[in-house]
């Protein structure tokens, strides 16, 4: 995480909003922000030097980088061939995803596949989100909610049973000007983007169809694994905002005390989120070998998908 800290008071100061407020709507108290010269790829780099040392594990071998991300430093180069070259990792693919809030379950699934078909044996996957960049700090109803994050995952291939036991994915891009950041074009799907490259979203109209939707989505994620919400030790969606999230459990009866979420001192940091909370979990050892964790990412695009993964 970056060492910036953005609390609710400091927002204040900047737009027309209140603690009290911003907390009831979102459940966020701080998130944290990057510097002005801080992207992306530093972010990464420090999660995998932070995965290093804490894990004491090697990534010298590592044949394949993907890194989801839709706040990468450049155009070109890529965030994972950044990464590549800092670590010095020889013979490594390197690849971005862009799939907004879903990034790090396209990442984990992409990265499963590879191991799966026998192209890899290691693979990094990386969730890094500067998105305090691209947001409009007037706009009370988007700059509350973000914040910026890196995590980073190891996989490796193993003997025993795997550890993906199904995942899930959809996309509704009539719904893109939900969320959107322009670049080369100011238009989507023919309605003009008002702000430039700036990130935009239309709350009410994601809260709507995240709580009809996801629900779905996860149903038909828990048939394809043979599994029910009670198998299930731990859901972990997409921590983009508290009270969507609160409003999810209750539509798909999941307790709120078996949902991991991130959002309070982090915000929504996209993609990131839900690794990030995740990490969180195995920090205070919540996460116990295992248990059966459904994770489930939604946003821009509109995109959503899952994953079931059992804790080995």
């Amino acid at each position: 995480m970056p060492n910036q800290k953005m609390t609710n008071y400091d927002l204040e100061k900047m737009v027309e909003t209140n603690n009290e407020w911003i907390v009831r709507r979102t459940g966020v108290k701080e998130r944290r922000v990057s510097k002005k010269e801080e992207f992306a790829s530093d972010m990464a780099v420090r999660a995998v030097e932070n995965l290093i040392e804490k894990n004491h594990v090697c990534v010298g071998d590592v044949d394949m980088i993907i890194v989801t991300t839709f706040t990468p430093d450049h155009f070109t180069p890529t965030v994972s061939a950044l990464v590549q070259s800092h670590f010095a990792i020889k013979a490594a693919g390197t690849m971005d995803l862009s799939a907004g809030c879903t990034g790090a379950m396209y990442g984990l699934c992409v990265a499963d596949s590879l191991i799966s078909a026998g192209h890899s044996r290691k693979v990094l996957v990386i969730a890094a989100e500067t998105v305090s960049k691209y947001l409009d700090y007037t706009d009370r109803n988007t700059c509350i909610l973000f914040g910026d994050a890196a995590v980073a995952i190891l996989m490796e291939k193993s003997k025993k049973t795997g550890s993906f036991l199904a995942s899930y994915f959809a996309t509704d891009g009539a719904f893109a000007k939900s969320a959107t950041c322009s670049n080369l074009s100011q238009s989507v799907n023919g309605e003009k983007i008002v702000k430039e490259r700036l990130f935009e979203q239309d709350g009410r109209s994601l809260y709507e169809y995240v709580v009809k939707n996801i629900p779905v989505g996860i149903s038909i994620l828990l048939e394809k694994a043979n599994l029910t919400l009670d198998d299930i030790d731990w859901f972990v969606p997409h921590s983009a905002n508290l009270r969507m999230v609160e409003a999810l459990c209750k539509r798909i009866n999941m307790p709120i005390e078996k949902t991991l979420v991130s959002n309070e001192f982090y915000g929504n940091t996209s993609s990131a989120s839900i690794p990030l909370a995740m990490w969180m979990a195995l920090e205070t050892s919540k996460i116990k070998p295992g248990d059966k964790l459904l994770l489930y990412g939604y946003g821009a695009g509109l995109t959503h998908g899952g994953v079931i993964v059992e804790w080995n």
